[in-house]
């Protein structure tokens, strides 16, 4: 299945809600996979971005609207990229 790394930035909106319930960060995981998707490992992060998730998904089409849906609460912006493993990528280029 395709692999995509979400890059998440909270809103002042996202700080307030995580400070006020932090098991609300799981509980948007859970979102996720109801949204046809599978978070494969997550990160919190000091710099640009708050937490880097590694995703599994279907297709392009399940990703973006994992990302919408997301986005669209106006708790974080996400930037979103399609992975390719070392072999993949050698394997396009060969």
């Amino acid at each position: 299945m395709p692999t995509y790394i979400l890059l998440t930035t909270l809103t002042a909106q996202g700080v307030q809600t995580l400070k006020a319930n932090p098991d609300r960060l799981r509980e948007v995981n859970r979102d996720v996979e109801e949204l046809g998707a599978k978070v494969l490992h997550q990160w919190a992060t000091l710099g640009p971005y708050d937490f880097i998730n590694v995703v599994e998904a279907p297709d392009a089409a399940a990703i973006a609207k994992v990302s919408v849906a997301l986005g669209a609460r106006g708790s974080a912006k996400l930037q979103t990229l399609t992975a390719l493993s070392i072999d993949e990528f050698l394997g396009a280029v060969k």
